[in-house]
């Protein structure tokens, strides 16, 4: 492994490597890599058929499933492979950034009666079920359409598609989701979940940059982040076609240096069925946050007596995070057409870029980057250079440390986990940050200090130029499962 440049590190092509693979990362925060299978999963993926340049890890990389979490790989649309362990269980799991013409002062008084609302409204904790009773049928066209078919249905605007990803709608195929997928999902629409998942009221900390001016950001404003994504439809999608794929191709099992890296080729019957399947969990996710914004709005009207219009609660912008689609990129200086996976890492397209809203297309895309419970989050922009070096990407969130168990053991010593919870929810509370969960056991396993320090993720990402600094988030409320 040898430094290619300050924060990017290359692995040399060698064994049963097609291609290099490449490290984002500091010094401190590639020790963290160095720690668990990181690396080694990195080296894996650049082990797949005909992958196209090199196999990437973002600077909050972390071991996953198969592919590291952070980790990005493309593959040519002609002759390529989809795998699920570089999409991930959660499809489309991502962030939604939520606009208010609100200050931080005007939102501090109301804070405890606005987050009891948000935490009434939006159905949150381990197997939460959502308010709404969605039909077989109707859970079917919502997998079709995704953010559209809720927002006929009333919840939100129709302007809210345009600031989404994809315009909160791809190409599924709920013919090709399962009976259990669709009966684990009917019950979850409209719901926040548990684990890293969060609804945080968030004040603009800093501004870094005039484009914060473009996005409609300013020192003291109020806004409101939404973290979830597919819930349990997601997960049995993943689950399904991981099975499918071993149990059809076991010559395929037996060449991987990991089987968790099983995939199907492009173009084959079970590929095309996996994508449109994929999409589909995708499109549930987009309708989700959909939903959840349309009630976050109906607690900030019910506290602050005026419309969500009137409030300025316009969507910033809405991303994925884990999802692999069909992308023009410059490879050695011709254009090709790639399927890019992204798993645990954000698309970060530069200005003029076609797949961006009209409003922001002269400064580049919105980057949505949440911190762990208690830590900054981040607005950055999208760049050039990350499309010549990770296909449009950039990091994700803070990446994790450590386990839901070993932060439980650590933070419960001599003490019962809902005792340690409620210390834990008091620090919190101690640096200005109220909470609301629906279990203790959740809020421990999510502490602050599961996850590296978002602000040096956030410091690489800015440095080497695959995702620019425009504002700095903080919590002022977090509603957790």
């Amino acid at each position: 492994m040898k430094e290619i440049q300050p924060n990017v590190w290359m692995f040399e092509k060698e064994g049963s490597m097609c291609v290099p693979a490449i490290a984002i990362a500091s010094d401190q925060l590639l020790s963290l890599m160095q720690k668990d299978n990181t690396l080694t999963q990195l080296k894996n993926v650049a082990t797949l058929p005909n992958i196209v340049k090199h196999s990437i890890v973002m600077p909050d990389g972390h071991q996953g499933y198969g592919f590291p979490i952070g980790g990005v790989a493309a593959f040519p649309y002609d002759d390529g492979i989809i795998s699920p362990g570089g999409i991930g269980f959660d499809i489309n799991c991502g962030v939604r950034l939520i606009k208010t013409s609100l200050k931080r002062d005007e939102v501090t008084p109301k804070l405890p009666r606005l987050l009891d609302s948000l935490f009434k409204n939006v159905p949150s904790g381990l197997g939460s079920k959502a308010r709404v009773k969605f039909s077989k049928s109707e859970i079917k066209e919502l997998l079709s359409e995704g953010a559209p078919y809720v927002i006929k249905k009333g919840y939100g605007w129709e302007e809210d598609l345009n600031f989404m990803e994809s315009n909160g709608s791809l190409p599924g195929d709920p013919s090709y989701v399962s009976d259990r997928a669709i009966s684990r999902g009917a019950p979850q629409a409209g719901s926040l979940g548990a684990g890293n998942h969060f609804l945080e009221v968030q004040h603009v900390e800093k501004v870094y940059s005039d484009v914060a001016k473009s996005f409609g950001l300013e020192e003291g404003q109020v806004v409101v982040m939404i973290h979830t994504g597919s819930r349990g439809l997601g997960h049995q999608v993943c689950s399904d076609y991981l099975r499918d794929m071993e149990r059809q191709n076991p010559d395929i099992v037996k060449s991987l240096p990991d089987r968790e890296l099983i995939y199907a080729k492009l173009h084959t019957d079970l590929a095309d069925h996996y994508m449109k399947a994929m999409y589909a969990a995708a499109n549930f996710a987009f309708a989700n946050r959909q939903m959840i914004t349309h009630w976050v709005r109906q607690s900030f009207e019910s506290v602050f007596g005026s419309s969500a219009e009137s409030l300025g609660m316009s969507i910033l912008y809405d991303v994925a995070h884990n999802i692999a689609k069909t992308e023009y990129h410059d490879v050695d200086g011709v254009k090709k057409r790639l399927i890019v996976h992204r798993k645990g890492a954000t698309r970060s397209f530069p200005a003029g870029h076609d797949d961006i809203p009209n409003v922001y297309r002269s400064v580049g895309q919105p980057v949505l980057i949440p911190g762990s419970m208690g830590t900054a989050s981040y607005v950055l922009v999208g760049s050039s250079k990350a499309m010549s070096l990770t296909f449009g990407s950039t990091a994700h969130g803070s990446g994790r440390v450590l386990s839901r168990h070993a932060v439980i053991k650590s933070r419960s010593k001599g003490t019962s986990v809902n005792s340690a919870g409620i210390r834990l929810k008091n620090e919190l509370e101690n640096k200005g940050i109220l909470v609301r969960s629906a279990s203790m056991r959740t809020l421990l396993e999510e502490s602050p200090e599961a996850y590296k320090d978002i602000d040096e993720v956030v410091r690489v990402s800015h440095e080497v130029g695959i995702g620019n600094l425009v504002a700095r988030l903080r919590p002022m409320g977090v509603v957790k499962g």
